[in-house]
Formats: C-alpha cells, sequence, structure tokens
C-alpha cells in the first residue's frame, strides 16, 4: 500500500494482526449482537435503522424503530401512507428531514425499483437522505457488498487509532479520511467489520470518556500513545450559537387547543406545533411589558381570550441554534373561527399527544397537563 494507508499502516504496525483483522475478532467477540435491526438481509429494515441513526443514539431509535415497523412493516405500506401519519409515527425523533425524505426514498423505491431496494451503493446513494456512508452501509449488510462507511464514530477512531491531524471539515481532509476508509476494507467479513466500527466508535472509542483499556488498538493507538486522545479528531472551531426568543401559545377554548401545521421545509418542518410570537425585535428582546399586549393582539383572531398566564420559559436545542421558549396558556371564552386557514386545527385536549407534534412541544403540553391548566372544567 502507499500514500495515506501506507503511512497507517506502519503506524499500527506490523507484527500484530492487520486493522481490520483484529476489529472483526473484536466485534465478534465483544461489539453488539442483539440490535433489532441485525441478522436481517432485509434492505427496508436496513435502511429504516440507519437513517433513524442519523445523529440519533441506539437506545433512543430502538423503540421508534420498532414502533414504525409495526406501523409500515415494508417499503409499500410506507410508500402509499400520507406523509401526516408518517410525521405522526416520527413525531419526537428529531430531525424531521428525516422523515420526509424517508417517505420520498420509499415512493421512489417503489416506482422506479417494484420495491426492491439496488444493492449497488451507487445507486442507493442516488435515492432521497441516502449519502455515501449511508448507502454503503445499507449495501454491506443488505448484501455484503464491499464498500466504505465513513460516519463520526469511524472518523474517531481512525483519526486517533493513526493520530491523523487532518479535519474533516474540509475537503482535502475529508478525502483523506475517505480513502483510508477505502483502503481498510477487509476482503472478507465485511458486516462484521462495518459493525465494529460502528461499534467501537460507540462504545468503546467515544468522544468523552473513551474507555482504553478495553479497546483492540490500545497498544498501537497513536493518539493514546502520544497522549493526544482529547484533541483528536481535529475539532472545527466552535463558533457562538445563537439564541431565539418565542412565546408559545397554548390556546384552548370548548376542551380543544389550537395547533398549526409548520410548513413543509425549516425547522419541525410538516408538523403540527402551537402558535408562536417572535420576540425579537430591532435593538433586542421584546420588553417584558410589552409580551401581554402582544400576545393579546395575536390571540384576538381566535376567539375573545377569557385569561391568559405564562409558564416558566424553557429552551430546546438545535443543531444550529437555541430556541428560548416562552410558554403562554390563553383560555378563550370561545372559538370564532374553525381556523384561519387549512393548515390550523382545533384538536380534542384529551387526544393532543396524538398529533404529530414536535418534542419541544410534548414537553410543554405535558407541563402544562401536570400543573392542571389543561384539566379544562368549560
Amino acid at each position: 500500500m502507499d500514500g495515506l494507508m501506507g503511512c497507517a499502516e506502519k503506524r499500527i504496525g506490523k507484527r500484530d494482526m492487520s486493522f481490520a483483522s483484529r476489529l472483526v475478532a473484536w466485534q465478534k467477540r465483544h461489539g453488539r449482537h442483539a440490535l433489532p435491526w441485525q441478522h436481517t438481509r432485509d434492505a427496508y429494515r436496513i435502511w429504516l435503522s440507519e437513517i433513524m441513526l442519523q445523529q440519533t443514539q441506539v437506545t433512543t431509535v430502538i423503540p421508534y424503530y420498532e414502533r414504525f415497523l409495526a406501523m409500515f412493516p415494508d417499503v409499500s405500506s410506507l410508500a402509499n401512507a400520507p406523509l401526516d401519519a408518517v410525521m405522526q409515527c416520527w413525531s419526537g425523533l428529531g430531525y424531521y428531514s428525516r422523515a420526509r425524505n424517508l417517505h420520498k426514498c420509499a415512493r421512489r423505491v417503489v416506482d422506479e425499483y417494484q420495491g426492491i431496494f439496488p444493492s449497488d451503493p451507487v445507486l442507493l446513494e442516488r435515492l432521497p437522505g441516502i449519502g455515501r456512508s449511508t448507502a454503503a452501509a445499507i449495501a454491506v449488510f443488505s448484501s455484503g457488498a464491499k464498500a466504505a462507511i465513513l460516519d463520526g464514530n469511524v472518523v474517531r477512531v481512525f483519526a486517533r487509532v493513526f493520530g491523523l491531524g487532518d479535519s474533516v471539515t474540509d475537503a482535502a481532509g475529508k478525502r483523506r479520511f475517505w480513502q483510508l476508509a477505502v483502503d481498510l476494507l477487509p476482503d472478507s467479513d465485511i458486516e462484521s467489520y462495518t459493525q465494529g466500527l460502528m461499534d467501537l466508535g460507540a462504545t468503546v472509542c467515544t468522544r468523552g470518556r473513551p474507555d482504553c483499556t478495553h479497546c483492540p488498538f490500545s497498544g498501537t493507538c497513536i493518539a493514546l500513545s502520544e497522549g493526544r486522545v482529547d484533541e483528536l479528531p481535529v475539532k472545527k472551531a466552535k463558533k457562538p450559537v445563537p439564541v431565539r426568543h418565542v412565546v408559545m401559545l397554548l390556546v384552548y377554548a370548548d376542551g380543544r387547543i389550537l395547533l398549526q401545521k409548520r410548513p413543509a421545509s425549516g425547522i419541525w418542518g410538516g408538523l403540527y406545533s402551537l402558535p408562536e410570537i417572535t420576540m425579537e425585535q430591532d435593538g433586542g428582546i421584546v420588553p417584558d411589558e410589552e409580551v401581554a399586549s402582544r400576545v393579546k393582539l395575536e390571540v384576538a383572531r381566535w376567539g375573545n381570550m377569557e385569561s391568559m398566564a405564562f409558564m416558566v420559559p424553557f429552551e430546546h436545542v438545535f443543531t444550529h441554534f437555541r430556541l428560548q421558549i416562552t410558554p403562554c396558556i390563553v383560555k378563550l371564552a370561545g372559538k370564532e373561527t374553525a381556523g384561519r386557514t387549512g393548515e390550523e386545527i382545533w384538536q380534542d385536549a384529551a387526544s393532543v399527544q396524538m398529533a404529530a407534534l414536535p418534542a419541544a412541544v410534548r414537553k410543554l403540553l405535558d407541563v402544562a397537563n401536570r400543573q392542571g391548566y389543561l384539566a379544562f372544567q368549560d
């Protein structure tokens, strides 16, 4: 081997087994073998798990995965389902563009491939919501294809074991990591090797407090030997995370709660949420004394306000910003409209949690219920 792979091979040492052989042996003995999407060649189930696992931990995914399969047991049932039903089943898992792309992808697979996922990673990558690494994982686990994965866990393992100071956030560094991922691929046991990379990064070579004593590469890990475990992989300089401020209105009347369907794009796209009032204005945040008047003005379009109460603010964190939410419970004397547009509904309070709601709204409703705000006596 030459280039980066040649350097990596020298660094890991040749006195033991190769990188791939050691990883495969470790995975077979210490890796994860009881995940609900393992021990199957069903590309639909593998694809679903890989999409759900993007930026989400296994323990969070498992109950969603099982509920989703119960509702949509195959790609045809998913493709034929209305998007609202898909979003409702995904509700709470976050990163909702994944659910929209999941629905689009299912329809493409049914329309273009007669409901059978292609085994070629190149073709898989052309489908909505499937990138290069996800396509490789699907192809490996569904058909044993020889293809390289490279997610955050794998980058961390490579960077530490081989002492690589390249940043995967720049194009040159990303190319070098991908080349290493391809060069390290074994000729056999590709499933165990791929699963081993995932398992090692998720359970041993973790972002914080890695368990180096139980790593199969502890004796040859460059980061460990040089005391650079905390430095690698090279992290992108963090920018200040902006904060947005909104008042979220829990408007209710006649035992029903007003919900608004959000646009398909943007945060919580396609989900139902509560009406919001943005609290930013030129020069800063709206003063506290002006908030109530803004709420009254906004609420007037739905009916006559009988009472208003503010709950304790809370924060919801997104990838690129933090949302500071001030909940406001508004009781109307009676609703004067069924909704200003087709994107508004009055949902029965007893079943509101069944709607396709984002996690932050579920949290607000749960707190409001525990504090007695939803104990309607209208």
